[in-house]
């Protein structure tokens, strides 16, 4: 009687060790703002919005150096010009001013909405990359090791190498 019951208890002991063991879930890290710096496709993108930005930036730039030329022209010639045509040319400076101003706001605008386009198809890459690699590997959680998001102890599986693996780089 006495085997039985000590044969009981440590099945009973082994069946809740092994339910124990297997509800623990297990986590793994990624640096994800790494992963995305270090892909090809990223680094074209940004060379993409990069030209973007001095193209617009060059527009811009001679656009004001339209204005400042006006300007000082429309200053030296105050003096000989009506008080009627000094202040339409002053009209017209403010306008100019604006004008360049909106196409800066476009142009903001545009470059943010260049950058939308560009990196979303990349950080779905990378998402599914994550996935897959986490799946293979048996990982519930995947947790974003990127400074700044809180992550205090990384003793656990980075998966960062298997990932750049899996994208090919």
């Amino acid at each position: 009687m006495k085997n039985v019951k000590k044969i009981a208890v440590a099945l009973i002991l082994f069946v809740a060790a092994t339910g124990f063991v297997n509800a623990q879930s297990k986590v793994a890290h990624i640096n994800v703002q790494q992963l995305l710096s270090e892909m090809p496709e990223m680094k074209a993108a940004q060379a993409e919005l990069k030209k973007l930005q001095e193209t617009y930036r060059a527009d811009i730039e001679s656009s004001m150096t339209e204005l400042k030329n006006k300007y000082t022209q429309y200053s030296n010639e105050a003096t000989s010009k009506s008080e009627e045509e000094n202040q339409k040319r002053a009209v017209e400076l403010q306008g100019f001013e604006k004008n360049i101003q909106e196409a800066e706001q476009a142009a903001v605008q545009e470059m943010q909405k260049k950058q939308q386009e560009l990196f979303a198809p990349i950080s779905e890459k990378a998402k599914a990359a994550i996935e897959k690699v986490a799946a293979a590997q048996g990982f519930d959680y995947v947790i974003d090791a990127s400074p700044g998001l809180s992550l205090i102890v990384s003793k656990g599986k980075d998966l960062l190498p298997a990932v750049k693996q899996e994208l090919g780089f």
